[in-house]
């Protein structure tokens, strides 16, 4: 196991929320298999919470939330690998909107793990990494094409 632990990638997360009202239709699930059969991606973890109108935050069934579809969703029973904590359910709790679902992944950049084991190999080491967000980045391009 350690000599496949040398060789992981990134590990990233990321909260999707679904408000109130929307509708989770399960369209980007088979996007998200296929990010996994192509070894771009390996999924450590998946859970779905809610947010209750008092506040409470609880876990739920992927298939309680998904309207059409639910045959598809086999492909992700025992993806919990129970990594997510009661403290990261309560973080990931506290930026939703009371009513409103969320599903919270937990996975491996595995195309990019032979190129971090190359830099552990020779020393280096990661001293900052971040995201920004899809959001921000567009509204830096359109500023950028209103000065030209």
């Amino acid at each position: 196991m350690s000599g496949e632990k040398d060789e992981m990638g990134p590990i990233d997360y990321l909260v999707v929320e679904f408000p109130a009202g929307s509708r989770m239709t399960g369209e980007g699930l088979p996007l998200l298999v296929d990010l996994v059969d192509r070894g771009i991606i390996r999924i450590l973890d998946l859970m779905f919470i809610r947010k209750n109108q008092d506040g409470t935050v609880q876990g739920v069934e992927l298939s309680e939330l998904v309207e059409d579809g639910a045959e598809t969703l086999t492909v992700f029973e025992g993806a919990s690998s129970g990594l997510f904590g009661q403290e990261d359910v309560d973080e990931a709790g506290a930026v939703l909107e009371p009513g409103s679902a969320a599903g919270i992944l937990l996975y491996e950049n595995v195309w990019a793990g032979p190129f971090a084991a190359a830099l552990r190999r020779s020393g280096g080491r990661l001293v900052a990494n971040g995201r920004i967000p899809i959001q921000e980045v567009l509204a830096r391009l359109d500023a950028a094409d209103s000065r030209v």
